[in-house]
C-alpha cells in the first residue's frame, strides 16, 4: 500500500483510528496495570505501563524514521486518546528520549514558507496575529506569532512562543509533531524542492540558535539554549530557593508570635487585676444606686397613685364632655347633610328645569322651521313645474310662429306679388314672436333663480339632517329603545370576525381586532377597487361584487361566509356613501327596515324622546319632593 498521501487523507485516517479507539474497537489494557499496543503485534515487548505505552506511541510518531506515514498516524492517534482519555503522567518526558537536548528557551517555533507577495517593490504576508489564531483554533496555543522582516519586506518566516514553562514545551512538541505527521517538518523542508504554498515548521534548537541568518539573530536575541534537564534542574533550585525563604519568613513569624504572645500574657494579667477592681467599685456602685432606686421608687409611686386618682377623675369628667360634644357634633352634621342635600336637589331641579326648557325651545324651533323649509320647498317644487309647463308651451308658441313666418318669407322670395294683407300678418307674427322670445327669456331667469332656491333648500335640508344626526348621536338613551339610530356607513363589523378567529389562535380576541384592523386598512386604500358593473334585465347599470377578485376569494376561504359579507357591505356602503375618500360616514338609519330613514322619521324620533325625558323629569321631581 502506498504511504504516498495528501494532508488531508493523512489527518482522515488518524481521526478514523482516534475514533475507533474511543468507540472501544481496539483493545488496549492487559490487566489493571498493564497496556499494550494495539497496532504492534509484532513487537518483542508487548506489554505496558500506561506512561510507557504513551511514550511508545510518541517515539514512533515523532522520531521513528523507518514507520510510514500510516504508522505514525495510527500512534498519533493512540497519544491524542491517552492523554485526552485514561489521563496519563505530565507529558514532559513523551517527546523526548534525550533530556539533554538543547531547546530554544522561551520555547519557540519556526515556520517557514509563508506565502509572500510583491507590493509596492516589497513583499508582504498575512499578519503574525492571523496565524496565532490558525494555531490556537488547532490547540497549539501559542503566546505570541513575530514574522520576520528584512530590507525586501517580509522573508516568508515566522517565530512562534510558546511560553517558558513545560505546558507552552508541550504545545511547541505537538506544533511539530503536527507538521511532521503532515510531511511539513524541519526535514521535509531542506529536501523538498517544489514546497507550494505548503507551511513548514519545526522546534526552535541549537543548530537554529547558532544558524547566520535572520532566524538565528532573532533567536540570540530573544532567548537562551536550555536542555529540558537545564530547565528541571533550574526550576527545582528556584522551588528550593522559595521553599528556603519561605521557611525563613516562617521562623521569623513564629519568633514575632512568641513575642506577641508574651506580650498578650502580660497585658492580659495586668487587665485581670483591673477588671478585678472595676468589679468591685461596681459592685459598690450597684449597692449606692440601688438604695437610691428603692427611695426614688417609693416617691414616685406615691406621685403615681395621687396622679391616678387625679387622672381617674378627669377621665370621667372628659368622657362625660365628649358624649355631649360627639351628640352635638352628630345633630348639626345631620342638619348640615339634610341643607346640603336640599340645595343640591334644588339645584339640580333648577338646572334640570332650564335645560329642559332650552331643548324643548331647540326641538320645537327646529320642528318648526323644518315644516315651513318643507311647505315653502313643496310650493316651489309646484311652482317651478307650472312654471316649466309654461316655457314648454311658449317655446311651442314660438316655434309655430318662427315657422309661419318662415312659410311667409318664403311665399315673399318666390316672387309672388305683394299683398299688403300678407306684410301686414307677418309684421305681426314678428312683433309676437320677440314678445314671445322676451317673454321665454323672463321664464328662464326665473327657472334659474328657482333652481338656485332649490339649491339652497336642498342644502339646508342637509344641514339640518346633520345637526339632526348630531342630536340623535348624543342623545342620552340606549341606540336598542328605538329603531332610528345613527349608523356609520362603510364601518366594518367586528362581531364576524371574533367568530371566525375561534379556535386559531391562543387569543382569539387580539387575532380577530389584528384581521378586522387589517382589512379595514384595506377598505380604505382607493386603489383596490372589487366592484364591477353589470346590466339588470331592464338594460341598466349597476354596480355589485366582483366575486373573482383575489383578495375576496382568500378571505371567504380562509374567515368564512360572515365575515366576508361584513367586509362587503361595508365596501358598497364605503362606494354608495365616500367612493373618493374611502372612510366612514355618518347616516340617519331606520334598523328595523335597514334603509336611510326621512327627516321626518328623525324629528319625530326626536320628539318622542323629548316626551319621555320631559316626563321622567316630572316623575323625578314628584318624587324628590314626596
Amino acid at each position: 500500500m502506498s504511504d504516498h498521501m495528501s494532508r488531508s487523507e493523512l489527518k482522515d485516517y488518524e481521526y478514523k483510528y482516534y475514533k475507533g479507539l474511543k468507540a472501544g474497537e481496539f483493545r488496549l489494557k492487559v490487566s489493571d496495570s498493564k497496556y499494550r499496543c494495539p497496532f504492534c503485534h509484532s513487537s518483542g515487548k508487548n506489554d505496558y505501563h500506561l506512561k510507557e505505552l504513551l511514550e511508545h506511541a510518541s517515539r514512533v510518531c515523532c522520531k521513528s524514521k523507518s514507520s510510514s506515514l500510516r504508522v505514525k498516524a495510527r500512534h498519533s492517534a493512540l497519544e491524542k486518546y491517552i492523554e485526552r482519555h485514561l489521563k496519563p503522567v505530565p507529558k514532559i518526558d513523551c517527546p523526548k528520549p534525550d533530556n539533554d537536548q538543547l531547546f530554544v528557551w522561551p520555547w519557540m517555533g519556526i515556520v517557514a514558507n509563508i506565502k509572500t507577495q510583491l507590493k509596492d517593490g516589497r513583499h508582504v504576508a498575512e499578519s503574525g496575529t492571523k496565524l496565532r489564531e490558525d494555531f490556537s483554533r488547532k490547540g497549539f496555543n501559542p503566546v505570541r506569532v513575530h514574522p520576520l522582516w528584512n530590507r525586501l519586506g517580509h522573508s516568508g518566516f515566522a517565530i512562534v512562543e510558546f511560553g517558558k514553562e513545560f505546558d507552552g514545551f508541550n504545545n511547541a512538541m505537538d506544533f511539530e509533531r503536527s507538521l511532521e505527521v503532515d510531511q511539513c517538518g524541519k526535514t521535509d523542508y531542506i529536501k523538498t524542492r517544489n514546497r507550494g504554498d505548503r507551511l513548514y515548521g519545526w522546534v526552535a534548537r541549537d543548530d537554529d540558535y547558532h544558524a547566520k541568518s535572520i532566524i538565528g539573530d532573532h533567536l540570540r536575541r530573544n532567548g537562551d539554549l536550555k536542555s529540558v534537564t537545564d530547565k528541571q534542574v533550574e526550576d527545582e533550585r528556584k522551588e528550593s530557593k522559595l521553599v528556603q525563604g519561605l521557611n525563613q519568613t516562617l521562623e521569623k513569624k513564629t519568633m514575632q508570635l512568641k513575642e506577641v504572645q508574651s506580650k498578650y500574657n502580660e497585658t492580659n494579667d495586668s487587665l485581670s487585676k483591673l477588671m478585678g477592681e472595676k468589679e468591685d467599685l461596681i459592685k459598690y456602685f450597684n449597692n449606692e444606686i440601688t438604695n437610691m432606686q428603692k427611695m426614688a421608687r417609693d416617691h414616685a409611686e406615691k406621685i403615681l397613685r395621687d396622679h391616678e386618682e387625679d387622672r381617674l377623675r378627669l377621665e370621667a369628667q372628659r368622657k362625660e364632655l365628649e358624649n355631649l360634644e360627639k351628640d352635638l357634633r352628630l345633630r348639626q352634621a345631620q342638619n348640615e347633610t339634610e341643607r346640603q342635600k336640599l340645595l343640591r336637589q334644588k339645584k339640580m331641579n333648577e338646572r334640570a328645569t332650564k335645560e329642559q326648557k332650552l331643548a324643548d325651545q331647540r326641538v320645537m324651533r327646529l320642528a318648526d322651521k323644518q315644516k315651513k323649509e318643507k311647505e315653502e320647498l313643496h310650493k316651489r317644487i309646484l311652482d317651478l313645474q307650472r312654471k316649466l309647463d309654461d316655457k314648454q308651451e311658449l317655446e311651442l308658441n314660438i316655434e309655430h310662429m318662427r315657422g309661419a313666418l318662415d312659410v311667409l318669407q318664403e311665399m315673399n322670395h318666390m316672387g309672388e306679388d305683394e299683398d299688403i294683407k300678407v306684410k301686414k300678418e307677418m309684421d305681426k307674427i314678428k312683433e309676437d314672436l320677440k314678445d314671445k322670445e322676451e317673454e321665454l327669456e323672463a321664464v328662464e331667469e326665473l327657472q334659474q333663480t328657482l333652481i338656485v332656491k332649490e339649491r339652497k333648500t336642498n342644502d339646508e335640508l342637509q344641514d339640518a339632517r346633520k345637526e339632526l344626526i348630531n342630536g340623535i348621536e348624543h342623545l342620552s338613551t340606549r341606540p336598542g329603545n328605538s329603531n332610528i339610530i345613527v349608523k356609520k356607513m362603510g364601518e366594518l363589523d367586528h362581531k364576524p370576525f371574533l367568530t371566525a378567529a375561534k379556535g386559531k389562535g391562543p387569543d382569539d380576541e387580539v387575532l380577530a381586532l389584528q384581521l378586522c384592523s387589517q382589512w379595514e386598512v384595506d377598505l380604505r386604500d382607493p386603489s383596490w377597487h372589487p366592484i364591477k358593473k353589470v346590466e339588470d334585465q331592464r338594460g341598466n347599470l349597476k354596480e355589485i361584487i366582483d366575486d373573482e377578485d383575489d383578495k375576496l376569494k382568500f378571505f371567504k376561504h380562509e374567515l368564512g361566509d360572515e365575515a366576508f359579507e361584513a367586509v362587503t357591505n361595508a365596501l358598497m356602503e364605503l362606494n354608495e356613501y365616500n367612493p373618493s375618500g374611502r372612510y366612514a360616514v355618518r347616516e340617519l338609519w331606520n334598523s328595523k327596515e335597514g334603509r336611510k330613514a326621512s327627516l321626518k322619521e328623525g324629528i319625530r324620533y326626536l320628539l318622542t324622546q323629548w316626551k319621555n325625558k320631559k316626563q321622567n323629569l316630572k316623575r323625578k321631581r314628584s318624587q324628590f319632593f314626596l
